[in-house]
């Protein structure tokens, strides 16, 4: 079994077609039919189910196409270090961040990078946590920015705790009933009406859930939005909404009031595969990250975490 093989094979998975994987990495469709079913008689069964106008996995096909993408992210990782190691100066850093990290600190945090280290191609991935850890553990990305489940992340990640935010209600006018800068409880949220984020999103599950504890279900106004869509719509005065204090600081249109103890808060971890050190460049967004938390002032409700060890 050869890299160049998994690689092929991993591009007709994706694809669908053997004639757009072909061209997609490079060779003629015949060269690759022939490297495909190579591979398929070295391991004795079929690993696509070949239909005019279709191509499908077999059971077999779905079994390794996770395997084969991760030895392709890890060679492909291997060359990256190679390259960087002799003296190129050159790579590229594959980033993933939460909306709310990639409307306040990310852009901050790639400026300064880029003027680091001008020849490292940036690619940001902007998405949930759930999606980025996915992502991470399938070898998709280097690094992300992830709010740290209850339960914890994923064993095969290591995820280094950087900031802790507190959520606060996000309005367009003062509160009702509510002194001017005074934290609510969260009681206070019953019977206004609310801008919720999509189903999968983690605040929509953290919110619902904090409603749900606090024996009332949210009246939703509007629904189905990311961050920077109901930041918008709280804007335009269709409701409030719970979100990060971060996002709140740079929308002066918007009231942020914080909530009544205990508070809701999140940890936010920069994590990594465990098993695979990070290239120099990604190493050096890490240090990057680090170096602008302790330089750059953050807003009310927003405080680094100190390194472990």
């Amino acid at each position: 079994m050869r890299f160049q093989q998994l690689r092929y094979f991993v591009a007709v998975a994706e694809t669908r077609h053997f004639t757009q994987a072909a061209a997609r990495v490079g060779i003629t469709q015949p060269s690759l039919s022939k490297q495909i079913h190579s591979l398929e008689a070295e391991l004795g069964t079929a690993l696509f189910e070949r239909v005019p106008g279709d191509t499908a996995l077999t059971a077999a096909g779905e079994a390794l196409l996770p395997l084969a993408r991760r030895i392709v992210a890890d060679v492909e990782t291997a060359r990256r270090e190679v390259q960087e190691l002799v003296g190129l100066r050159r790579g590229r850093v594959r980033l993933g961040a939460t909306p709310s990290l990639c409307v306040s600190l990310v852009p901050r945090l790639l400026r300064r990078y880029h003027d680091a280290y001008p020849r490292i191609d940036l690619v940001v991935e902007e998405s949930g946590s759930k999606d980025l850890i996915r992502a991470l553990t399938r070898g998709e990305l280097d690094l992300a920015l992830v709010v740290v489940p209850a339960d914890g992340v994923d064993p095969a990640l290591r995820a280094e705790p950087i900031l802790r935010e507190s959520l606060v209600v996000a309005s367009v006018d003062p509160l009702p009933d509510a002194l001017p800068g005074a934290p609510i409880p969260i009681t206070g949220l019953r019977g206004l009406p609310m801008v919720m984020f999509r189903t999968g999103y983690d605040l929509r599950d953290a919110t619902l859930e904090a409603c749900r504890r606090a024996g009332f279900t949210p009246r939703l106004a509007v629904e189905g939005g990311e961050m920077d869509a109901v930041l918008s719509f709280v804007e335009e005065g269709l409701g409030v909404a719970l979100v990060p204090g971060i996002v709140v600081a740079g929308r002066p249109r918007l009231h942020a009031t914080p909530l009544a103890p205990p508070g809701m808060f999140r940890t936010i971890a920069l994590a990594h595969r465990r098993e695979v050190v990070p290239t120099n460049a990604a190493q050096a967004l890490a240090d990057t990250l680090a170096a602008l938390l302790a330089q750059v002032p953050l807003p009310p409700g927003v405080e680094p975490l100190p390194a472990a060890g």
